[in-house]
């Protein structure tokens, strides 16, 4: 009974028991003012109060005990609707304890997760559901998506304060610091999951396909068989399109609109694009086969965006050398194809037009930055010398950009460097750079078209204008903001594309000798003394060099090993593993002046071994592994170094690797030759 006396009613109940005490009031107050107005009014309406209030007294007093029993009745009817409600509830639902524990669960979870067996642990019956992925603070959500029995479920995770849990509840006791609950809730998403998958792949993708070599296929058949091909090449192309439900447009006698659904990518994708390796077997006297490059951009935004992605993915297949397949979507970009060298082109329309469009962005600058990959070789600085030598002829100051001076270019640098005709400053480091940058200057990057390469890549940011000139292959990686880009893999070295722009950039220019001897020692330093990837155009390139005064005989002397080097050389060749009967590996020795470019060597020495596809060997260089790949025609292993973060040629690539010793980078080229071996990639 004392405890019932000392229940009191709260909140918006208690204001509404006291209404009969308020009206009371207000009765004894009207009560009052009528005495004053009428004594006998007064009278009678006394007696009505103190009826009114006597009666609900008593009222009050009689049902209080009455009102607190129905209204506890009613709370734990209400509580046990809530139990059913939520123990019915079709979404599984349940409450686990911070150690992981299930402490309570509706049926729709038994049903679902326990099944005919109880385990106490979730993290048993759903690894992905355990401690570590439990929300931090009562602020925090988790939401994630889990697979169970072949069906999706999307998880919420909430974290619930149980304070004081343990002081009330008699039969379990929870720690103070673990007073909390995990509210878990699965939602079954498959079917919209499902859905949503057939959406994505019902999305039309739009592509370009491209007849890499047409004018020289059609040269090298007979005019009367030229409609012949065409009709083959486009039966092929439409049979293979045909084939995934998609429509071809041809757009003009060499290039093809494509419009795909994602899902017949994905099939095209799977056998690796095989229209590629089809179109080369057409073939009805032809002396050479027809190569295609394959543009596909995947947005899932607009197809507008699509086709965007679509002609920059064509741009860089053309760019890579053709022969290949580029898709491109917002995550990247990826590669199908590209094992065979792309065959140089005879015509120098392309050259003319670079060259012209660089001689009007020098023409409108003050001074002109020029600057190669880092760790210079002769191919690098015989071209920067190139293009110093151009922006002289048009009137501009220009200064090149070199930090290390290596024994593979230091006789050419010290010619120029003691050359009196020389300004002293035609060589600058990255760290004098912002002495020589202005709004009006412009940059020329040579020899690779990797910004993190080149010798400042800073500036590339800082410029306004920049060109690359280039002969590797373009990665998704590459200098974005270049006005000019003259990038063309099929030729032997970048001293070959600016000597060919030169003859076009400026009328009779006359190159010094030293300038023609740092031109014609790239040539040849990158073609092995012209026996690697030399075509008509090389050797037309040789003969202007020779013309303006180059001493053949003068760099060859200029390039000859010290016993040393030669020593260290034969070393790495004579300790070189033969991985898989046909890939020569080896270490060259990285306390020596320039490994990096002796590793190069080396790599080309063990291509003269019978049996051997492609070389690879490794140096310790300034706290990096470097790695020189080479190959004659059997092997790209510009896929290989692609796969290992580098990039390069067909035949001659490369690779750096950080935080890694020479023994691990030897173990992760095996990988990569064994898990591309498996996908036929090589």
């Amino acid at each position: 009974m004392r405890n019932e006396q000392n229940m009191r009613l709260k909140g918006q109940l208690k204001l509404y028991m006291r209404w009969p005490m308020i009206m009371s009031v207000l009765l004894v107050a009207m009560n009052i003012w009528i005495y004053m107005v009428d004594t006998r009014s007064g009278i009678v309406m006394s007696v009505g109060v103190l009826l009114y209030i006597l009666i609900v007294g008593i009222l009050y007093l009689r049902n209080r005990t009455a009102l607190f029993a129905d209204l506890v009745q009613f709370a734990d009817q209400y509580t046990d609707v809530q139990n059913i409600l939520l123990k019915e509830l079709s979404i599984p639902y349940a409450l686990v304890l911070m150690n992981g524990q299930l402490a309570w669960w509706n049926n729709s979870f038994e049903q679902l997760i326990l099944g005919e067996y109880y385990e106490p642990y979730l993290n048993k019956v759903i690894p992905e559901l355990n401690r570590g992925v439990y929300p931090k603070t009562t602020e925090d959500k988790v939401e994630m998506e889990i697979t169970y029995n072949d069906r999706q479920y999307a998880v919420e995770l909430r974290k619930v304060s149980m304070k004081g849990f343990s002081n009330s509840e008699r039969l379990l006791h929870i720690p103070a610091d673990q007073e909390y609950f995990i509210a878990l809730y699965m939602r079954d998403i498959t079917e919209l999951k499902s859905y949503m998958q057939e959406n994505e792949e019902q999305r039309l993708i739009a592509g370009l396909i491209y007849i890499d070599n047409y004018d020289e296929v059609m040269e090298s058949v007979e005019e009367v068989r030229q409609s012949l091909l065409v009709a083959l090449i486009d039966r092929k192309i439409n049979q293979y399109i045909g084939n995934v439900d998609g429509i071809v447009k041809k757009l003009e006698k060499d290039k093809y609109f494509i419009v795909i659904k994602k899902q017949s990518y994905l099939k095209m994708a799977e056998n690796k694009f095989s229209i590629l390796e089809d179109v080369k077997d057409v073939n009805i006297g032809n002396a050479r086969s027809a190569t295609l490059s394959i543009g596909l951009g995947l947005n899932s935004v607009t197809y507008a965006q699509s086709y965007n992605y679509a002609r920059a993915a064509i741009n860089l297949a053309l760019a890579r050398g053709g022969d290949q397949a580029v898709i491109k979507d917002c995550n990247g970009i990826t590669y199908f194809g590209g094992k065979k060298e792309q065959m140089a082109k005879n015509t120098r329309v392309k050259a003319r037009v670079k060259a012209e469009g660089l001689r009007e962005f020098i023409l409108v600058k003050d001074c002109v930055l020029v600057m190669g990959h880092q760790i210079a070789d002769a191919d690098s600085l015989g071209a920067s010398i190139g293009i110093y030598r151009a922006a002289t002829e048009l009137g501009k100051r220009a200064h090149i950009i070199i930090n290390e001076i290596t024994s593979s270019v230091r006789p050419l640098y010290d010619e120029i460097a003691k050359n009196s005709s020389y300004p002293k400053d035609i060589f600058i480091t990255s760290e004098e750079v912002k002495d020589y940058l202005t709004e009006n200057t412009m940059v020329v990057v040579v020899d690779t078209n990797k910004p993190g390469m080149t010798e400042c890549p800073k500036l590339l940011d800082k410029a306004k204008t920049v060109a690359v000139l280039d002969h590797h292959r373009q990665s998704s990686n590459m200098i974005e903001n270049a006005v000019l880009s003259y990038i063309e893999p099929y030729s032997s070295s970048v001293c070959e594309m600016v000597a060919e722009v030169l003859q076009y950039i400026v009328e009779d220019i006359k190159l010094t000798p030293v300038e023609a001897e740092c031109l014609y020692a790239g040539i040849m330093i990158d073609t092995r003394n012209f026996m690697n990837r030399t075509g008509v155009r090389t050797f037309e390139a040789a003969a202007f060099l020779r013309r303006c005064g180059a001493d053949i005989t003068r760099v060859r002397k200029m390039f000859r090993d010290d016993m040393e080097s030669y020593r260290a050389k034969a070393e790495a060749v004579r300790l070189a593993e033969v991985y898989r009967k046909e890939f020569a590996l080896a270490e060259c020795p990285g306390n020596i002046e320039s490994p990096t470019v002796l590793a190069a060597q080396a790599a080309n020495e063990l291509l003269d071994i019978s049996g051997i596809r492609a070389s690879f060997v490794f140096t310790e260089y300034n706290g990096k592994v470097y790695m020189s790949a080479r190959s004659i025609d059997e092997m790209n292993v510009q896929l290989i170094a692609e796969r290992l973060g580098g990039g390069g040629h067909i035949n001659a690539s490369g690779a750096q690797f950080t935080h890694m010793s020479v023994a691990q980078a030897i173990r992760k080229l095996k990988e990569t030759i064994d898990e591309m071996m498996e996908e036929g990639e090589i």
